[in-house]
C-alpha cells in the first residue's frame, strides 16, 4: 500500500528529533524550560526518550565538572514528577560520587538499576577497586559480574606479571 501518506514519518518521530535538536542546541539558562517543555508532549513516553537521552549526553559531559551538582539540582525540579528519569539523574550523581572518590553505600550500588550496574562495569567511569567488588560479587547479572571481575583483573594484574628489577 503506497500512498501519499503511507510513506511519511509519523508526528512524534519528527516532533523527537526536533527535541534531541534543540536539547542539544539549548542555552543553559533556557535549558529547563525547553526539558519541562518537551515532558508536556502529548506522548509522554517519546517526551520522557527525549528527555532521557538529554539527560545522558549531558551528564557525562558534565560528570566531573563542578557544575554537575548544580546543574543536577536544576534538572531534577524540571522531572521531579517523572520516576524514571529522577532514578536516571540519581544514578548519575552516583556514578560522580564513585568516580571522585567521593562517599557512596554499599545498598545504592546493588540496588540500581541494570542500565546504571552496566555503566560502572563496562566503561572507564568508575575506577573505584570496592565499587568493582561489589559488582564483581553482587552484581544484577552475570554480565555485569564478569564485566567488573574483568576490570579488576586489568587493574591489578597478577604478582608473576609485575616486573620487578
Amino acid at each position: 500500500m503506497t500512498g501519499p501518506h503511507t510513506d511519511e514519518e509519523p508526528a512524534e518521530h519528527r516532533r523527537f528529533v526536533r527535541y534531541l535538536q534543540a536539547l542539544e542546541a539549548v542555552a543553559e539558562a533556557d535549558e529547563t524550560d525547553l526539558v519541562a517543555a518537551v515532558l508536556r508532549d502529548q506522548d509522554v513516553t517519546m517526551g520522557d526518550s527525549a528527555v532521557v537521552r538529554h539527560l545522558d549526553r549531558r551528564a557525562a559531559d558534565l560528570l566531573t565538572d563542578p557544575h554537575f551538582t548544580a546543574w543536577a539540582q536544576t534538572l531534577a525540579e524540571a522531572i521531579a514528577d517523572r520516576d524514571f528519569l529522577t532514578r536516571r539523574l540519581r544514578e548519575w550523581t552516583l556514578l560522580r560520587a564513585i568516580a571522585l572518590g567521593k562517599p557512596w553505600a554499599a545498598e545504592e550500588l546493588t540496588s540500581a538499576s541494570d542500565w546504571f550496574q552496566r555503566m560502572a562495569t563496562t566503561t572507564q567511569i568508575v575506577t573505584s577497586p570496592r565499587a568493582l567488588r561489589l559488582l564483581a560479587e553482587r552484581g544484577r547479572t552475570r554480565r555485569v559480574r564478569n564485566a567488573a571481575s574483568r576490570q579488576l583483573r586489568h587493574r591489578d594484574p597478577p604478582n608473576w606479571l609485575i616486573h620487578r628489577p
